[in-house]
């Protein structure tokens, strides 16, 4: 039922309630009380507008939406935001109330501004949203309540998981498969470190045996983790005796007493090698005991200065644990004319002739250089022969700094005639071009040389009077 207008003027004349002041300043709950009766005094009001005549209260008796009403709500929220720790913390201390942080008139309320919002203005007593709980997929990785076709699509993807789940041998076993499947490198290596924790040598062998790509997975965790003796137990235990026994040979390089080392080569002997490796242990065996003979003896020769080449020629370094090549290169240096000792030196005869060449015109020791070349046939006539190309023998020579007089030597045993001439003049071997372009008839080509040579020298007149010659037949 609607109110005629003159009524309306007629209530809000006659209103017996006074509007807040600050200018009163002594009664602070007066104030309080007067805007607890407005805020009652608007029921009536509702009502006569249509809607039910009912007043809503809270437990305690309180109007709900009165000023004392609010503030024991507030109150009650601080204490239960205690209790909850999924709510955050906020201060309970309730400043005091000044005039100006209490004043709440009537016409604020039915603008809509309700009283808590005027009361709790500070920052410090807003009541914050509690956080929404985390999805619950995510609750999975504290509980680790992962399948293994999740853990391993987990293990692809980096995230951390914990495989301390799977406990049985059956669940460990499907978890390995799942990884060779996914073609994840980094999946099979982190479950196999796994198994490698938690089950018996003997079992785990024995299941990668049937599992290859799981295997060879393995065996490189173990050869770059440097465990090498489990990977000689897997090796072992699988049959592969020859890879066993190169990777077991392979450990002499953490020996660093020469002795020791060579006692531990010959215990590597008795070893099931395949091939020519067993072959080639022999080999270094036997190299490293002759090393150390010799090392001792040139040791004690130097020390007391009884070889003259060690004191032209001193020791750089010594020659224990050397290269084959190396260690006869050094005997061809300091031993070269001492007697031959018996010993099977697996390298070929143009190894051995270029090494004992080299270290010989390193020397400049010509004589041993010619002597080396010298052969004589059945009939008694001497002949250098050379199992090189002599090519090869004058770029020795040539890099060891050999005269020209050498150079010249063995440039004309060149058989071919064009390279003859080009390392002929590379080296200033005058007589060798020219008596080549004699022998070619080429009359030209040597007039033309003739310009090269220096005026007035022995090459020089030699060309003339082959020029001059006319009993040569030139071919130009």
């Amino acid at each position: 039922m609607m109110k005629s207008k003159a009524d309306e003027e007629d209530y809000w004349n006659s209103s017996k309630y006074n509007a807040f002041t600050f200018d009163d300043a002594d009664d602070e709950l007066s104030a309080l009380k007067e805007t607890k009766k407005a805020v009652n005094s608007i029921g009536p009001l509702l009502a006569e507008d249509g809607e039910e005549d009912w007043e809503r209260v809270s437990w305690s008796g309180e109007p709900v939406g009165s000023i004392s009403w609010s503030v024991k709500e507030m109150a009650a929220s601080n204490q239960r935001a205690d209790r909850e720790p999924a709510f955050p913390k906020i201060s309970t201390e309730t400043p005091s109330l000044s005039k100006s942080q209490s004043g709440i008139s009537l016409s604020s309320l039915f603008k809509g501004e309700t009283v808590i919002r005027s009361l709790l203005g500070d920052s410090s007593l807003r009541l914050y949203t509690p956080e929404l709980r985390k999805p619950k997929s995510e609750y999975k990785d504290l509980v680790s309540d992962w399948s293994a076709e999740e853990t391993v699509q987990r293990l692809q993807q980096g995230k951390g998981v914990t495989l301390e789940k799977f406990r049985s041998l059956q669940d460990k076993l499907l978890l390995l498969d799942l990884a060779v499947a996914a073609h994840d490198g980094n999946a099979i290596t982190a479950v196999l470190i796994y198994l490698k924790r938690t089950l018996c040598k003997e079992v785990l062998f024995r299941e990668l045996e049937s599992r290859q790509t799981a295997l060879r997975h393995f065996i490189h965790y173990l050869t770059e983790s440097r465990e090498q003796r489990l990977l000689l137990e897997l090796l072992r235990a699988l049959g592969r005796t020859e890879e066993a026994a190169l990777l077991q040979y392979k450990d002499y390089k953490n020996i660093a007493d020469e002795n020791k080392r060579r006692d531990f080569l010959k215990s590597c002997l008795s070893l099931q090698f395949g091939g020519e490796d067993g072959n080639h242990v022999q080999d270094h065996y036997t190299l490293l005991e002759r090393q150390i003979i010799i090392e001792a003896a040139d040791r004690k020769a130097e020390r007391e200065g009884k070889l003259e080449v060690f004191q032209k020629f001193p020791r750089k370094a010594s020659i224990l644990n050397m290269p084959l090549i190396t260690t006869l290169y050094y005997c061809c240096f300091y031993h070269y004319n001492e007697p031959e000792q018996p010993a099977q030196c697996p390298i070929s005869e143009k190894q051995y002739f270029t090494t004992a060449l080299a270290a010989r015109a390193k020397l400049k020791n010509w004589t041993d250089v010619d002597a080396m070349f010298n052969s004589r046939n059945w009939l008694g006539f001497s002949k250098k022969k050379s199992p090189l190309s002599f090519q090869r023998v004058v770029d020795i020579l040539q890099k060891n700094s050999a005269p020209t007089r050498v150079l010249q030597e063995y440039v004309g045993l060149v058989s071919d005639a064009e390279l003859r001439i080009g390392l002929a003049q590379k080296h200033k071997c005058h007589d060798i071009v020219i008596n080549t372009y004699r022998d070619m008839k080429d009359r030209q080509q040597l007039a033309e040389y003739r310009k090269k040579v220096e005026r007035g020298s022995a090459e020089e007149r030699k060309i003339d009077e082959l020029l001059s010659n006319q009993q040569i037949r030139w071919k130009n």
